[in-house]
């Protein structure tokens, strides 16, 4: 058996369900030790974060993730328990296997692996991990960048292993992400008697016209880098469990995933004017998750093509679909960000599961990687 999937399995029986750590980034900073990697554990309120840093010159390559998980769901309902890294036919079963403790063990083989064989490469090697990825992400990865940049610390290059892979492993980079813009609408009518419904306002009623003109509008078209802007509502709820009562408001929840075709203010500006519109008599809370990010060709896109293709015999393709990562903290100060990790298909899941043959790959890409970037 591998050290990556050794040291995947002694990951994911730890059970760090967000926003715990249970000492996953000790571990990570003791195992590093010894190939010369420095730690500074930065702690906000309940989350743990770490900065390892090997070298003190640039260019700086990051690998950034999570030692935090998603909650299991019923643990009847697993083939295998959570948190055993069982490995059967070829595959390992745990919360975390993909998303994303397997990465973070193949960056810290592949590491290994690199230094052993370039005690002086060139730049530095840094791990940017946090315990707060899985839930608000207030005290994670966005604090750890804010203390960098407060020092004059700035990364070059940063990869994020996120599992980006749909049929083989580095089949899909993430070269960027959608913008994420969540609202929350309450919309105020008239409780009553529904028999007498000339007294009392419904808000359901009030609400329906612009909640189907908001999800019938074309917001952007997208463009060769990003899908059009989508709106979904996540949440919908009005009344009292009574048959025979009007509600007096009306609950939505929903989100927009933004290109860069539009920004979130013109996306708020043109909400709020469609429920002015309808003459509607609401309060909407806004929630900004993040800004579309992408990393056009440069060093690290072209580096990791070349990667990926000389580990694999495969061209890879670049992507900005899916949900949000920490990337979108990481992009703003100028960084090259790109995702590079397991398959996708069972991430929060029952059964999550990762190939060991895939997460022995991945290390060597990432080892690769690091030869395309930091040795002459």
């Amino acid at each position: 058996m591998s050290e990556t999937i050794q040291l995947t399995q002694e990951l994911i029986r730890r059970d760090s369900v967000t926003p715990e750590d249970k000492g996953c980034q000790i571990m990570i900073a003791d195992r590093l030790a010894p190939s010369g990697f420095h730690a500074e554990h930065m702690c906000f309120d309940d989350v743990d974060n770490l900065w390892l840093r090997r070298g003190n010159k640039g260019p700086v390559i990051a690998f950034a993730g999570h030692t935090d998980v998603v909650p299991t769901g019923p643990l009847e309902n697993w083939s295998h328990p959570p948190f055993s890294a069982n490995i059967i036919d070829g595959m390992m079963y745990g919360r975390g296997t993909a998303d994303m403790k397997g990465s973070i063990a193949a960056f810290i083989t592949a590491c290994e692996r690199f230094v052993e064989k370039h005690p002086d490469h060139e730049g530095s090697i840094a791990f940017l991990i946090t315990s707060d990825e899985e839930g608000p992400a207030i005290n994670g990865t966005v604090k750890v960048v804010e203390t960098l940049q407060s020092r004059g610390e700035h990364i070059d290059w940063c990869l994020v292993g996120e599992p980006s892979s749909t049929e083989k492993v580095g089949d899909i980079v993430k070269n960027g992400r959608r913008g994420s813009l969540n609202g929350r609408l309450s919309v105020k009518g008239k409780q009553g008697h529904i028999a007498y419904p000339h007294l009392a306002k419904n808000p359901i009623h009030l609400l329906s016209p612009a909640l189907t003109e908001l999800c019938e509008i074309e917001w952007d078209q997208g463009n060769e880098d990003f899908p059009p802007t989508s709106f979904q509502v996540s949440n919908l709820n009005s009344g009292t469990g009574a048959t025979n009562v009007i509600p007096g408001t009306a609950e939505v929840v929903f989100n927009f995933r933004y290109s860069t075709e539009v920004t979130h203010d013109e996306l708020k500006q043109r909400v709020h004017a469609i429920l002015d519109k309808h003459e509607l008599n609401y309060e909407l809370n806004w929630e900004l998750s993040g800004q579309p990010f992408r990393t056009a060709s440069g060093q690290l896109l072209e580096a990791v093509q070349r990667a990926i293709f000389d580990v694999t015999g495969y061209q890879t393709t670049l992507s900005t679909s899916g949900g949000t990562s920490d990337g979108r903290f990481i992009a703003p100060t100028g960084t090259q960000v790109i995702e590079l990790g397991p398959l996708n298909a069972t991430i929060h899941q029952i059964d999550e599961c990762v190939s060991t043959a895939d997460l022995d790959t991945l290390s060597e890409i990432y080892e690769t990687l690091l030869t395309y970037l930091l040795v002459s």
